[in-house]
């Protein structure tokens, strides 16, 4: 390649660069200004149509945050759909129908909300109505304080909730012998100092 012609190339090439630049700026321009006039409209539409949206969100939930909140949403909505509204006075009514809509689902979830809480303070209520941890712990380790047999038998009988027939044959003695067991024990548990504070 002669040498005059591999130092334009990069000159050629530069140029043909600019061409396209040129080419993507008048391309892009257009699209930019679409955009910019979409912002622009979008702004005009917030500015006339917030305040009358609010006040109907406001009437609908009884709550200014919750009303603002609703808006908001409704023009998050309504920005995809800018472009393919061909009527600006459509706006109104799709705003309300929007807002509406988004109403309605804000109180579908309170509902459920507020379900779920009722249903979750009884499970609380519940687990407070429970034993008290500190005096099961003392009653278990007085309970394991006892003779093993003692111990064995007033389980059975309270916690197994077993007749005295069976638990003889489980210990392996007659069911006069359980009763006396059972007793001693309860007597026990009835003298040991944490079990009586």
């Amino acid at each position: 390649m002669p040498r005059a012609v591999v130092t334009r190339l990069p000159q050629i090439a530069g140029l043909a660069c600019q061409k396209d630049m040129e080419h993507d700026r008048t391309r892009m321009a257009p699209a930019v200004d679409r955009e910019t006039g979409l912002r622009s409209q979008l702004a005009d539409a917030y500015v006339r149509s917030a305040p009358g949206g609010i006040r109907l969100a406001y009437l609908l939930t009884g709550d200014r945050t919750a009303a603002e909140d609703l808006v908001q949403e409704a023009f998050v909505r309504f920005v995809g759909r800018l472009r393919f509204l061909r009527d600006p006075d459509a706006f109104e009514p799709y705003l309300r129908r929007t807002i509406v809509n988004l109403s309605k689902n804000h109180f579908r979830r309170r509902a459920v909300e507020r379900a779920y809480l009722e249903r979750e303070g009884r499970r609380i209520e519940d687990v407070s109505t429970g034993p008290d941890l500190a005096t099961s712990d003392t009653l278990r380790s007085a309970l394991l304080g006892l003779p093993l047999r003692q111990r064995t038998a007033i389980v059975l009988r309270y916690y197994e909730d077993l007749p005295d027939d069976t638990i003889a044959e489980l210990l392996g003695c007659r069911p006069a012998t359980v009763r006396s067991l059972v007793a001693r024990g309860l007597e026990a548990l009835r003298t040991t100092p944490e079990v009586i504070s």
